[in-house]
């Protein structure tokens, strides 16, 4: 499931994350990855532990908890503080796949990683690459969004980000727990809710096929959902 979730970012919120983002410390992005992606791993971040990396997080979970797009397809559970990174020219992320348990800082808890989250904060007219690649059933497919649009797919993905060739290209990323671990059932709920959105559109809400689509639905959580 790649879902493309618009405008999760304000300009204006955009404007102040790439201010701020301009006059932190970059690292090397090598500094949270596992050993093995360590190894295929080229771009820049900001200190997870720093101000501008908590400052920033807070905003953009503030931004996920207004955006109804979001809980549909990530079904929420736990989200990792969100994280920033940069790609220059020659940067890359080679073919990966998340890891399966995050830490999250200074709490000694761990996440499930269930869902990947790509923010970005560049135009792409701004940058030339730098595409994420992800990989399902129906082969690969290239995402490049404009500057406040996200995209979320399962982290089970094998995926990379094409090296940039011309500019820089910033954008945030984090990882989510899903209510519902399993891609397939996320998927059939997400389609549903989908489908439920587009019948209270044309129909009332006390309609008979409204409210057994409505009923379904959340009967399918109580089954499916573990918290």
């Amino acid at each position: 499931m790649l879902i493309r979730i618009p405008q999760v970012l304000t300009p204006t919120e955009v404007a102040y994350c790439r201010e701020r983002l301009e006059a932190a410390a970059w690292v090397d992005g090598k500094a949270t990855a596992g050993e093995q992606s360590a190894k295929v791993k080229f771009n820049l971040q900001i200190p997870v532990d720093s101000a501008e990396a908590k400052e920033l997080g807070d905003l953009v979970l503030r931004a996920l908890g207004r955006n109804a797009l979001f809980a549909t397809a990530a079904l929420p559970l736990r989200v990792l503080p969100p994280m920033f990174n940069r790609y220059d020219v020659g940067m890359t992320f080679q073919a990966h796949v998340d890891n399966a348990i995050r830490a999250i800082p200074g709490t000694g808890q761990r996440i499930r990683a269930d869902v990947s989250s790509t923010l970005f904060l560049t135009p792409p007219e701004d940058y030339d690459g730098g595409e994420l690649v992800v990989q399902d059933t129906y082969g690969s497919h290239e995402v490049k969004l404009d500057a406040g649009d996200m995209v979320v797919y399962p982290s089970t993905s094998l995926h990379h980000v094409n090296p940039v060739t011309r500019g820089s290209r910033w954008a945030s990323f984090f990882w989510t727990q899903s209510m519902v671990k399993d891609d397939a059932k996320r998927q059939f709920l997400y389609d549903m809710d989908m489908g439920i959105i587009a019948l209270r559109q044309d129909l009332p809400d006390d309609h008979p096929g409204v409210l057994a689509m409505t009923s379904g639905y959340h009967n399918l959580l109580r089954r499916w959902v573990e918290i």
